[in-house]
């Protein structure tokens, strides 16, 4: 009975040993950075929950419940305008490849560049802004950085997306040389001077005689 009542002890501790392990911490540091531990986190950490789930995957491949916690404490916006084509496109594409939702706003008239200018500082695009960190311009390795440190998963972790981009806003005025040319008016034939042309005002040549040019006289 007494060996019955220890094995039973046994079997609880080695249960809580497996509960605890599985317990697993998410936090921000003061960098920003989010971080999961097996330990509570240090005094300071920001947003702090416990992940509970015994089976749950790895750091790695968050969860969609992660994925939506990532979103509501760094939302992801990437600032574009319809003219911008190329550098926007790099930028858009490299979001759509890792998988990570965003929302993207188009610059085009006063109130949009007032915003930009909230944001950024400047007036350029693209301009990708996670959280409260932002990034001017396009350039690879400043996505990824910032991207890793708001704790999204690395490229190929997550299914990547295809959002396109968006179309013009109604209102936007269509860039120059949209619009065909006009076509040039057709030439017109020089008109062809006739027996009466007024503008030269010439007639035959005159012929000599008593009634010709004066003072020459007809030959005979």
């Amino acid at each position: 009975m007494k060996l019955r009542a220890l094995v039973l002890v046994f079997l609880a501790l080695l249960l809580a040993l497996g509960t605890a392990q599985a317990q697993q911490y998410r936090w921000v540091d003061r960098n920003g950075k989010a971080q999961f531990t097996d330990t509570p986190p240090p005094p300071g950490a920001k947003d702090v929950h416990k992940v509970e789930e015994v089976a749950s995957p790895p750091a790695s491949a968050p969860l969609p419940y992660e994925l939506a916690r990532l979103q509501e404490n760094f939302a992801v916006t990437l600032y574009t305008s319809p003219s911008c084509k190329e550098g926007c496109q790099l930028a858009r594409d490299a979001l759509n490849k890792r998988g990570v939702p965003f929302k993207e706003v188009q610059i085009w008239n006063p109130e949009t560049i007032a915003e930009l200018r909230r944001v950024s500082g400047g007036a350029e695009v693209p301009v990708l802004q996670v959280g409260r960190e932002v990034q001017r311009g396009f350039e690879q390795g400043a996505y990824d950085l910032l991207l890793s440190s708001a704790g999204y998963p690395a490229a190929g972790l997550m299914p990547a997306r295809t959002q396109a981009a968006p179309v013009a806003p109604e209102g936007y005025p269509a860039p120059e040389g949209s619009k065909p040319a006009a076509a040039p008016p057709a030439a017109q034939e020089p008109e062809k001077a006739g027996p009466y042309d007024t503008s030269r005002l010439q007639g035959p040549p005159s012929k000599p005689g008593p009634y010709g040019v004066p003072g020459e006289t007809e030959t005979k």
